[in-house]
């Protein structure tokens, strides 16, 4: 499917969910990466009353530039785009103080994220909106790749049925900032500024290639896979199991009626 056919299915998509929800507004984080920069431009084409919201939390300067242009392109471009910064940092930073005692890296930087989407939720329910998400397929339904009650936070997912190349594909269709589109694409949750190459160990590309390969009867990948995709196989399935209990609902202790 062409991007242009794609933007518009999504776009009457959003636009049919908030008419029939009495949605008034829609509010997305703009992080400066190519998903964000493409649901928010999405969303604006919906003429439905958007707000952007940056919000740093010790981000590196490069990654909040970036946001912060996308958020002047949609201002300069659409009537119907209000794009505000919250600087979550000193935030932040008294929740690490007042846990210190439960120190670990990994759950800070997911800290990060669920303390964007609290704020996200605020902003919506004070404008009669919904929070609308950011991930695409291979991130949601692939490995995993987002925090559960943080970017995994949201009422609707506009781009969840994209892999990661279709976005980019929307992103140029959709005029976004070539600087955005040829960054390299982080999650923006860690002070080192690691990129998501650096945490999942494959480009999306890969990514993209081992999910299909992953639905492929056994005995058809060992005949015609290479040695290499073999390993990049097995770390895509070691990174979907490890992140399924984000994927599927959560467990019920039920009791027979």
């Amino acid at each position: 499917m062409k991007a242009k056919k794609r933007i518009k299915i999504i776009v009457d998509w959003i636009k049919t969910y908030a008419e029939k929800h009495h949605v008034e507004s829609l509010v997305v984080g703009v992080s400066g990466g190519i998903d964000s920069a493409v649901v928010s431009t999405l969303c604006a084409h919906t003429g439905i009353s958007t707000i952007a919201v940056s919000m740093p939390i010790l981000q590196s300067q490069h990654t909040h530039s970036l946001s912060l242009k996308h958020g002047e392109w949609l201002d300069n471009n659409f009537d119907n785009v209000v794009h505000y910064t919250l600087d979550l940092t000193p935030t932040f930073k008294q929740f690490e103080t007042d846990t210190l005692l439960f120190n670990n890296e990994l759950a800070y930087a997911n800290s990060r994220s669920r303390l964007r989407m609290m704020t996200l939720y605020q902003i919506a329910q004070s404008k009669s909106g919904i929070v609308v998400g950011t991930g695409n397929r291979v991130e949601d339904f692939g490995v995993g790749f987002f925090t559960k009650y943080g970017d995994g936070g949201v009422d609707i997912s506009p781009i969840a049925d994209c892999l990661k190349t279709e976005v980019w594909d929307m992103g140029r269709e959709l005029g976004v900032l070539c600087e955005i589109i040829e960054a390299e694409p982080t999650d923006g949750l860690w002070a080192d500024g690691r990129t998501d190459q650096d945490q999942l160990g494959m480009t999306y590309a890969d990514l993209e290639r081992m999910m299909a390969l992953d639905q492929q009867p056994k005995r058809k990948i060992r005949k015609s896979v290479s040695e290499s995709d073999q390993v990049k196989l097995q770390r895509y399935r070691q990174l979907r199991r490890r992140n399924l209990h984000k994927m599927r609902p959560i467990p019920v202790c039920r009791f027979d009626k």
